[in-house]
């Protein structure tokens, strides 16, 4: 275990004994979740943990809520860390190596994103099948640990099938609309410009956004089993005419907060099922 992830691990154990099976990491506007839990263990402050990166964008509270959705035992960030903040790759998937290290084997990743395909609207839900990450700098450069996964992994699968049907199962019980697209991540902060989107949907990205690639590319090589809900919360420069700003951000994922919270917390519980897929 890398000397940071041991650290910060040994500080949580020192406060609690909680062994999450899941991990939740809320994007822009979502962080409401975390106090929706059916009981809620403890809550622990980035800024507490030895050497954690903090967030610093609004709508991003930055601690761990741990605690049981469904009964099944989920450590949720609200908040996450971006790469624009100014912190090194490394410790922006510091957490989700945290999180694995406490012994969660599934990953549910969520955000805010630019949608590039004209099919989208303001609002709608994607479940991730695919990323394009040739933007950012790839997350296992560096010296590899061989415990948590191999020096070249194949990433033909990053988004679990077997998840991704379960979650999409449980989108149509709950009659809840679910389609699928490739999301592209970009360092940000700026958003991008109707050229550059021209170009992403050239390559075959249906949303664009500023997280989630490198954090599913780390707990993929580390062997969790990972998926990633993106809400559409408006169109990507060129699309639509106006200008973007992140108060839209926030407030498209309030206008989604009980149709978001019916489908995670479903989804969540439903991993009792996962072996049945």
């Amino acid at each position: 275990m890398r000397k940071n992830v041991r650290e910060c691990v040994t500080y949580i154990r020192s406060i609690t004994d909680f062994v999450p099976k899941a991990a939740l990491v809320l994007g822009s506007g979502l962080g409401y979740f975390g106090q929706q839990m059916d009981q809620i263990v403890c809550e622990i402050p980035y800024a507490s943990i030895p050497g954690f990166p903090v967030s610093t964008v609004s709508g991003h509270a930055g601690k761990f809520i741990m605690g049981y959705v469904e009964n099944v035992p989920v450590i949720c960030m609200s908040g996450r860390v971006h790469y624009y903040e100014g912190y090194k790759m490394e410790d922006v998937v510091l957490p989700v190596r945290v999180m694995h290290a406490l012994g969660a084997e599934f990953l549910y990743l969520t955000n805010a994103s630019g949608g590039i395909n004209s099919d989208y609207t303001p609002g709608t839900l994607v479940l991730l099948r695919d990323h394009i990450s040739l933007f950012i700098p790839n997350p296992l450069i560096g010296e590899n640990d061989p415990d948590e996964g191999v020096r070249f992994p194949d990433m033909s699968e990053v988004y679990d099938v077997k998840l991704r049907k379960l979650i999409k199962d449980t989108a149509n019980k709950n009659k809840i609309f679910l389609t699928s697209g490739v999301y592209c991540q970009l360092t940000g902060p700026s958003y991008e410009t109707p050229a550059e989107i021209d170009l992403l949907r050239r390559l075959g990205a249906d949303l664009v956004g500023m997280s989630t690639v490198m954090e599913a590319i780390v707990a993929h090589h580390a062997g969790m089993k990972v998926c990633a809900i993106s809400y559409v919360s408006n169109m990507a420069a060129g699309i639509n005419t106006g200008t973007l700003d992140h108060e839209e951000v926030k407030t498209a994922g309030t206008r989604l907060a009980s149709t978001f919270t019916k489908l995670v917390r479903s989804s969540i519980g439903a991993v009792v099922k996962y072996d049945e897929y």
